[in-house]
Order: structure tokens, then C-alpha cells, then sequence
């Protein structure tokens, strides 16, 4: 059946409280959680940027749920390392981690000195990236000189008896179409309906037709729509930033200077606002008829504990869940 998770938020929450989330949320009823991989928060309002492979470790055994991130590895990370970290935790925790790779921010990346590749540049090396990776779970000795990564005779000795779900993120139906080639599933975010479905198209009819689909779908609940809204505009008016931009930008000052001339009424295109839950119930159940196997649910403003428990009694129990397409994969 589809499978409905909670976003971590790294960015917004310490370690700590995030780990005390995802058991709230066990025990509410999600089925999964998804974390961010940043060094950097968006803006500095939300103040956090906990390091999530270390987090993983205690909330997999804090919990029974599977859980997933979204990672670049090839500039900050190299894919040797990410390969291994990935192997560890799926070797510990068989079955419960995925995995999703993008091309990453410059926000993240800019720290160790390198060029900025442009975007077809960065695709490439994540390819290469993904290459190596998958390589590497499969038990070989991996040497390999390409265009952006290097590897010399790299083996993994702690592997798990079935590698995790490989994953690619994107936003745009073009970057779909490109991921739709080489990755297991993929993983984008919500955005309006017509955009949802030509994305969806792109990743299907480009060979991703029998390949499952997750979203992180923004969210921000609250008793009020006054609050709800001012909660998201507080934390998370970062979403209204086409993509082009905010990959570019270095630090979050900048972010914060730029998102400042966004109006309030500019994030209800990028984020499900609302106090009545009803409406939220009918916003998932549209992703769910989409075709979305997995939906991890982002509450993007500060109050975790009340969207949790409102969330686990009112809307999940009454969600109509297809079957989903990931027993194919």
C-alpha cells in the first residue's frame, strides 16, 4: 500500500528533537521518514544543520520504520564514502534504507573550495557518482578515472544481502525524464497539479514506468489558517526560489535577503497551507490517485507535536490507499 512518512527537517530541528519526532510519529501511525542531507540551514531563522548520517544510526534503532535521505554525493561527499555509510546502516538495518541522490546546492558544496560546476556538468558527475555506488554495493573492487571522480581500487567489505533503493531527485520534468534512465524510483516535491502530472509523464513515459515515486509534499498545518501561513512564510518561504536560483545561491543570508521580497500568497503555489484538516486529507488523496507510492509529509512550520498527533488521528486512518507499485521494483 502507499506509505505515508514524515519529514525530518535537519534544517529546523535539533538531532535531538527530531529523534523524539520520528517516534512521535511511529507511534501516530507513519509508515517512514525522510531526512535532509544539508550542511547549511536555508535561513538563518531556522538555525539548525545536524550532520544526518549520524542521526540515521540512533533513529533506525530508535524505531522500526524505514527512512531515507536525499544526498549529493561528488564535491563535499565522495561517492566511496557515501557508498560505504549507505552500506553500513542498510547492513544493520536490512530492507529500511533508501537512498536518493541529486546534483546538490551550492550552499552545501561551496565549502570545499572547488568550482561550481553549471548544471549539466554537476548531472554528469552524479551519474559517475552513481556508477561508483552502485558498483560498490555490488561487491566489486572499483578503480575508475572519469571526467569528475577518481577511485582507486575501492572495496567494501561490510555490505548488506540486499543494497538500498536507489533513488534520483528532481524538480523539473526534464531532470524526470533524465533520472528515468538510470535510477531505480524517484523523488520531487509538490508543486500545482498541471506541473505534478507533466513531471509524473516525463519520469513514465521515459522509463520509469514501472519505477516507484516518493514525494516530499510541503505542508504547513496549524489551528488557524492566519498561523499555518505565518508559520511558513517564517520557515520555509525558501520554496517560492525557482530551482535555477537557489542552487546558486552560497549562504543562507542570501536566501534570507532574497526570500524577504516574496508575498506571502506567492507560498501557497509551493506549500499545502491550511488549518482544516479535511483539506489536507483531500490534498494526499490526490497523490495518491497521482500514482505517488511513498509521501512524506513536510509540516514546514515550528509546531511538529500538534501536526503529528492531529495528522495520525484525523487523516491518515481515513486516506483510501492504493496499492502501491514498489513490490515490482
Amino acid at each position: 500500500m502507499v506509505q505515508i512518512g514524515y519529514h525530518a527537517s535537519h534544517e529546523q530541528f535539533t538531532p535531538q528533537a527530531l529523534l523524539h519526532y520520528v517516534q512521535v510519529a511511529a507511534t501516530a501511525g507513519f509508515t517512514g521518514v525522510m531526512a535532509s542531507d544539508h550542511l547549511a540551514p536555508w535561513s538563518a531563522r531556522q538555525g539548525q544543520s545536524g550532520f544526518v548520517w549520524s542521526w540515521l544510526g540512533a533513529a533506525m534503532q530508535a524505531t522500526t520504520l524505514s527512512f531515507g535521505m536525499v544526498n549529493a554525493p561528488g564535491q563535499r561527499y565522495h561517492p566511496v564514502i557515501i557508498a560505504q555509510a549507505a552500506a553500513t546502516l542498510a547492513a544493520m538495518f536490512p530492507e529500511r534504507l533508501w537512498c536518493a541522490f541529486g546534483s546538490g546546492q551550492l550552499m552545501n558544496e561551496h565549502i570545499t573550495g572547488q568550482r561550481w560546476p553549471a548544471k549539466a556538468e554537476r548531472n554528469a558527475r552524479l551519474l559517475e557518482c552513481v556508477e561508483v555506488i552502485r558498483a560498490l554495493w555490488a561487491g566489486e573492487t572499483v578503480s575508475y578515472a572519469g571526467a569528475a571522480i577518481q577511485v582507486d581500487e575501492a572495496y567494501l567489505y561490510t555490505r548488506p544481502a540486499k543494497p538500498p533503493l536507489l533513488l534520483g531527485a528532481a524538480i523539473t520534468p526534464e531532470t524526470a525524464a533524465w533520472v528515468a534512465s538510470w535510477a531505480d524510483g524517484i523523488i520531487t516535491v509538490h508543486k500545482p497539479l498541471d506541473q505534478q502530472q507533466a513531471f509524473i509523464e516525463a519520469f513514465r513515459s521515459n522509463g520509469g514506468e514501472h519505477k516507484p515515486i516518493f514525494l516530499q509534499a510541503q505542508t504547513s498545518y496549524a489551528p488557524t489558517y492566519e498561523a499555518a501561513l505565518a508559520g511558513a512564510y517564517d520557515q520555509w518561504r525558501n520554496a517560492a526560489l525557482p530551482s535555477t536560483i537557489s542552487t546558486e545561491l552560497r549562504m543562507p543570508s542570501q536566501f534570507d535577503q532574497l526570500v524577504d521580497l516574496i508575498p506571502r500568497e506567492k507560498l501557497l503555489e509551493h506549500i499545502r497551507i491550511s488549518a482544516d484538516l479535511g483539506q489536507h486529507r483531500e490534498w494526499l488523496q490526490q497523490d495518491i490517485e497521482l500514482g505517488f507510492d511513498r509521501i512524506y509529509i513536510h509540516n514546514v512550520n515550528q509546531e511538529q507535536l500538534p501536526f503529528l498527533h492531529a495528522f495520525g488521528e484525523h487523516v491518515l486512518p481515513t486516506l483510501d490507499r492504493k496499492e502501491s507499485k514498489e513490490s515490482s521494483v
